[in-house]
């Protein structure tokens, strides 16, 4: 702890007198004259001005464009022959492409006329480039696709073809006079779509089944009545360039009660059905009509006397329609025999003579006419075509073409 007498030993120095030892001397002030700048002499130049950044400036611009002209002029010489030659070759493909679609477009106008087509045809030519090919008079493949070429009384959906190494016999791009083709091949396409609107008057649709049938089905107004029908086609080659249609397993459906096949075999005929010799069982007054013919009872196998016990006792007729054996006799029966000997027993079963009439002029050849799918491809005044494959597919049928020694034009 401190004393007093050491406080008095070392005094505390006094703040005014420092300050009143620093004042030596006047106060020296600095002119404000040397903070300003110094005016510029008379006569010369500016010593600063701001920048100019405007974008196309007229001296920027001279600058940039000597900076460019300066960078291109410096590219080796081999650089500018690849950039020149690279723009030459650009405008020559555009001119190439150009000659190309005009040619096609010529082409396909001049197939149009010469085959009365009701609308052009798609050109496609093959092979680059095109102009080389011109004055080589020789193209490499020429592709034509037709729609819509009528066929006798269908309508083909497309035909195209292609033909390989065509030779030309022309003066220039502009005077095409003809065409000569060693060879080509294409394909035909039939579709149902185009068969079910130009043979379906009768509402029946056709549609693939396996690789060479087409079933159709479909409803046949008949005499005032609308029967269904089924029938099935086989689809094969006639010749060098037709197309043949096998009609087969026909019939025409009277609803449930009998079922109608053109022909004179066995099997062909109106013959009832399973549900319509069932319904004879429930009603005995159809029976009854039908045992009523004698001409029936023999071809249905029943004794007479067996047939007379039936008429007078109902529980004998229904034992007796009611057996298979009857019910398999009545389904081979062939009920358009009775159309004309016996009309009131066809009413009394259900069934109307004009139909049964109708239809015995409905022969097998007519309804094959209406199915009829067959075609036949013209034959060319030079050359040859020939059908190579048919084949039926969901959509249509497709059939592969080849051919030699075509010409077209001159």
């Amino acid at each position: 702890m401190r004393t007093p007498h050491h406080a008095a030993a070392h005094p505390r120095p006094n703040p005014y007198e420092e300050l009143a030892a620093l004042d030596d001397g006047p106060l020296e002030v600095t002119p404000l004259e040397e903070f300003l700048p110094e005016a510029p002499e008379e006569g010369a130049e500016d010593a600063w001005a701001p920048p100019d950044h405007r974008r196309g400036g007229r001296r920027g611009g001279r600058r940039s464009g000597r900076r460019r002209k300066n960078r291109f002029a410096g590219l080796p010489l081999a650089v500018k022959a690849v950039v020149g030659l690279v723009v030459v070759a650009a405008f020559a493909a555009l001119a190439d492409r150009w000659a190309l679609l005009y040619a096609e477009h010529r082409a396909a106008d001049t197939l149009q006329d010469r085959l009365d087509l009701a609308a052009a045809p798609e050109v496609e030519i093959g092979g680059f480039p095109f102009l080389t090919q011109v004055a080589a008079e020789r193209l490499e493949s020429v592709k034509v696709t037709v729609p819509d070429v009528a066929a006798d009384r269908v309508s083909l959906a497309k035909v195209s073809a292609t033909a390989h190494d065509v030779r030309l016999d022309a003066d220039g791009l502009t005077s095409v006079r003809g065409a000569r083709v060693p060879r080509f091949d294409g394909e035909v396409q039939l579709s149902f779509a185009d068969l079910n609107r130009e043979l379906g008057a009768s509402q029946v649709t056709f549609t693939g089944e396996g690789r060479d049938r087409v079933r159709a089905e479909g409803t046949l107004p008949v005499a005032g009545h609308d029967l269904r029908m089924h029938a099935e086609a086989r689809i094969r080659r006639q010749g060098a360039r037709g197309i043949a249609t096998e009609i087969g397993s026909m019939r025409l459906d009277i609803g449930d009660l009998a079922t109608y096949r053109p022909g004179t075999g066995p099997a062909q005929g109106l013959h009832l059905t399973p549900e319509g010799s069932a319904d004879l069982a429930r009603q005995t007054r159809k029976a009854k009509a039908l045992l009523s013919v004698p001409a029936l009872v023999r071809r249905l196998g029943v004794p007479g006397a067996t047939v007379r016990e039936a008429l007078a006792d109902d529980g004998r007729l229904t034992e007796l329609i009611g057996s298979p054996r009857f019910a398999r006799q009545a389904q081979r029966l062939n009920l358009v025999d009775l159309a004309l000997d016996h009309p009131q027993v066809l009413r009394r079963l259900g069934l109307d003579p004009n139909l049964l009439d109708a239809l015995s002029g409905l022969t097998r050849p007519v309804l094959a006419e209406r199915l009829s799918l067959a075609f036949e491809l013209p034959e060319p005044e030079q050359g040859n075509v020939r059908l190579q494959e048919v084949r039926v597919q969901r959509d249509g049928i497709r059939v592969r073409v080849s051919g030699s020694g075509l010409s077209v034009g001159s």
